[in-house]
């Protein structure tokens, strides 16, 4: 199978060359050669996330060229049922294990969310919290961002709430307002994963949670890492997910909130941008991650990592950074 959306592939098992892509017979549990990564500048020239990308900056600056990678060993002892890390500059896979394993990802979920939301436009709308939140929250136990129903906020507003405590009030908010309504909201999420090439994927809820089964709403580390990078080209976005907290004073229509961003890596990994956690009893520990330093880029994610507390994912994705970032360039 080809790696999804032009992710250039670094050597490993299995792995014959095609072009500037590799074409892969197994999903690739980690390179154990040294090997250059290869160049990916057409890789995705032409796919969803190039087109998406566009749409989201209309007038790009040029970026400077990143060096290839000289991919030398794997992270080290992780636990984890899935998982990859990827230049996010070139596109180029440097390790995967599961690539196309479809997995439970909880709150990841909400990163379509917000896209849907922002892709829509005019951030500034006034939305009015729906009754329905607490007794949605309340039936799954849900994390909540504590909306009071009847206040009045906007949908910048709702995606702070979504994206830094992961409220599921927020996602059904937005899913109720943008849909309208949860089906035709959850119709819109399908087709933008579709549209992205995201081809393991499929939602049942805006917000990851388990309905109707804890295996309804899947996705797989290469086409997370795809979410990942059409939702980071969105400064909007970006800019959430880089926050260690946001407070909104009370004002007219809505009390006064105060949020603080669930994702352990923000405020204490160096580099450090975003993006996203999750968590279900079957999703296991999950996170969606990116982090830059000295002019390279890194994305990645890890689902199903044991569920030992929310440090458990934000400590794989730290290992596996300190890895990538160690690698030399050519």
């Amino acid at each position: 199978m080809r790696i999804p959306l032009g992710l250039t592939a670094v050597a490993a098992a299995g792995g014959v060359m095609a072009g500037a892509l590799f074409v892969w017979t197994a999903a690739a549990s980690g390179p154990s050669t040294a090997v250059p990564a290869a160049s990916s500048a057409n890789s995705i020239r032409g796919s969803a996330v190039a087109r998406h990308r566009e749409a989201a900056r209309p007038t790009p600056s040029p970026a400077p060229a990143t060096p290839p990678l000289l991919v030398t060993g794997a992270p080290q002892n992780l636990q984890l049922r899935g998982g990859a890390l990827a230049d996010a500059s070139t596109d180029t896979l440097l390790w995967s294990q599961g690539l196309n394993t479809e997995l439970p990802m909880g709150s990841i979920t909400k990163v379509m969310t917000a896209l849907l939301v922002i892709d829509s436009g005019d951030l500034n709308r006034e939305i009015t919290v729906p009754q329905g939140v607490i007794a949605y929250v309340n039936q799954y136990g849900a994390a909540s961002a504590g909306l009071q129903p009847g206040d009045v906020l906007t949908a910048q507003e709702l995606l702070e709430a979504l994206l830094l405590p992961s409220g599921c009030d927020a996602a059904y908010t937005l899913a109720m307002t943008y849909g309208p309504g949860m089906p035709a909201f959850l119709a819109k999420m399908n087709a933008m994963a579709k549209k992205l090439g995201m081809t393991h994927t499929y939602f049942t809820s805006p917000d990851g949670l388990p309905y109707p089964t804890e295996y309804s709403t899947y996705s797989t580390p290469a086409d997370l890492i795809t979410l990942g990078q059409a939702a980071m080209a969105s400064p909007v976005f970006r800019e959430i997910v880089a926050q260690q907290s946001y407070t909104l004073p009370a004002g007219p229509g809505h009390q006064a909130y105060s949020w603080q961003n669930d994702d352990a890596l923000i405020g204490s990994y160096p580099g450090a941008d975003g993006i996203k956690t999750g968590y279900t009893l079957a999703a296991g520990q999950c996170l969606l991650f990116e982090a830059s330093r000295t002019g390279l880029s890194l994305i990645g994610v890890v689902l199903g990592a044991p569920a030992t507390g929310p440090s458990a994912s934000a400590d794989a994705a730290a290992q596996m950074l300190n890895w990538g970032f160690s690698l030399q360039r050519t």
